[in-house]
């Protein structure tokens, strides 16, 4: 199956963008230095495969197609808050991390030549944070991209969830998330600071930060 119509499927299965549709969000208008490097890279080569961890988004979809990629996506937070994977363990609520890895990310391989992380690690829970960086550097080819935001200090817990849609080489329209009707809004976990996102990326080549006007350092690594 096509990637593109993987990501079609989920949008059809009363995914985020089916809700959207119900309750539309206005969108924020936002210049990303960081973007605007990575797609001056990906515009360098044809037929790149590109996986995107955010809510599925047309807007996304189109712009990296036109560009002759194949793009995947898996909207990790909406899977991370699924009620399903909790479970009771001496009586308390655990998250079944295992079922969580097995179920997402599952590709083989080094597969992708550029990933979108958007600001994934801020909003998963603790458990997953290790687990699935590990398993993105695991499926990202030498030499490949990965966008991450990263929330600073001023953000603060209730900084909003936004799902990231791509409106020009170095633009980005802001979203709020929706959310589930079993769940409530996707809450800010920890901040990292310079050195934790060094930490967390350990296993790539380089790194690059970007610090924006909005409270968000933006990081761009090479694999």
């Amino acid at each position: 199956m096509g990637s593109v119509t993987h990501s079609l499927l989920k949008f059809f299965r009363g995914g985020t963008e089916a809700r959207d549709a119900a309750q539309p969000q206005p969108k924020i208008r936002r210049r990303s230095s960081g973007l605007g490097e990575f797609t001056r890279t990906v515009r360098m080569q044809d037929g790149l495969c590109v996986l995107d961890l955010g809510s599925t988004s047309p807007a996304n979809i189109s712009y990296l197609t036109d560009l002759g990629h194949k793009l995947y996506t898996e909207d990790l937070l909406t899977a991370a808050y699924d009620p399903s994977l909790r479970t009771k363990v001496d009586g308390e609520s655990v998250l079944d991390g295992g079922r969580f890895m097995r179920e997402n990310l599952a590709y083989e391989g080094a597969m992708f030549d550029a990933v979108l992380c958007w600001d994934v690690p801020d909003y998963l829970p603790e458990s997953l944070v290790k687990p699935v960086i590990d398993r993105i550097a695991g499926l990202t080819k030498p030499g490949g991209l990965l966008l991450g935001f990263f929330h600073t200090r001023d953000s603060g817990p209730d900084a909003p969830h936004y799902r990231y849609h791509l409106a020009s080489d170095d633009m980005l329209d802001l979203q709020v998330a929706p959310h589930g009707p079993n769940s409530g809004p996707v809450r800010l976990q920890r901040v990292f600071n310079n050195r934790h996102i060094e930490n967390l990326f350990r296993d790539y080549g380089s790194i690059k930060f970007f610090l924006a006007r909005d409270h968000i350092r933006e990081v761009l690594v090479v694999r």
